[in-house]
């Protein structure tokens, strides 16, 4: 380790990790992470996509995003600074005011699945100050649910089958027979152990005196799997370590 970045490092921080082993091919991981679109359903925090570059997930590219809660939402974005599939990626995420922090992403085959990695520490703005015990295990309790859905998209070839619609018969593009919703069921159903409560709406809408209220649902599910009146839900073994 050079110098300027073992200066760096003990100004920051060492960088959190998790590790997840998961029942895919690396090729599957990289597929979602090549889709700058998905990047909001995998990434916790991240709330929508406004654009992605022509050249993602291309060195210097970026994803232009939202943080937060509507109505809180702040626009920011995330660079790619290293795309060596499938190996690892490096990106650099802006969630301001909390700051940036440098992501490192690595996979590699084990038996007919795979384990991802993924590293994280603050490198610019508030989060920076904090201790780093407790910016650690701040970082280490939303990756492991980032590892979570990343896990359930690359699992259901979600990253495989959005590069493929567009091989539909003489050229067209099967999907657009499908309406967003249709779309959003197919997404959250596909990976392995997702059950139809997966699908359920997370939001409720209403409006009093004309003025228009969304609110996450009451019941629902955050994370994908067994939904509620499902037996699995209670069972351990289904339970993250």
């Amino acid at each position: 380790m050079g110098g300027d970045e073992a200066e760096e490092s003990a100004r920051i921080g060492k960088r959190a990790q998790n590790v997840r082993e998961l029942r895919c091919t690396v090729d599957e991981v990289f597929d979602v992470l090549a889709d700058g679109w998905v990047y909001p359903s995998w990434v916790v925090g991240a709330s929508r996509m406004r654009d992605v570059e022509a050249g993602w997930p291309g060195e210097q590219a970026r994803l232009h995003h939202s943080f937060g809660v509507w109505p809180v939402l702040i626009d920011d974005t995330t660079v790619c600074i290293e795309w060596d599939p499938p190996r690892r990626a490096v990106l650099r995420a802006r969630g301001w005011p909390i700051g940036e922090a440098e992501v490192l992403i690595e996979a590699r085959p084990r038996g007919s699945g795979c384990v991802v990695r993924i590293q994280e520490r603050p490198v610019r703005g508030p989060a920076t100050l904090l201790p780093s015990k407790l910016s650690a295990a701040l970082l280490l309790w939303r990756n492991a649910e980032t590892l979570h859905r990343l896990a359930y998209l690359a699992e259901g070839g979600a990253g495989r089958r959005r590069s493929n619609e567009n091989d539909g018969e003489d050229g067209i593009d099967m999907a657009d027979d499908m309406t967003h919703e249709e779309k959003r069921r197919d997404q959250l159903t596909t990976a392995p152990e997702a059950t139809e409560a997966d699908a359920d709406p997370r939001v409720v809408v209403s409006e009093a005196d004309g003025v228009t209220r969304v609110d996450i649902a009451p019941d629902a599910d955050v994370r994908p799997g067994p939904g509620p009146g499902m037996p699995e839900a209670d069972d351990p073994d289904h339970r993250d370590d």
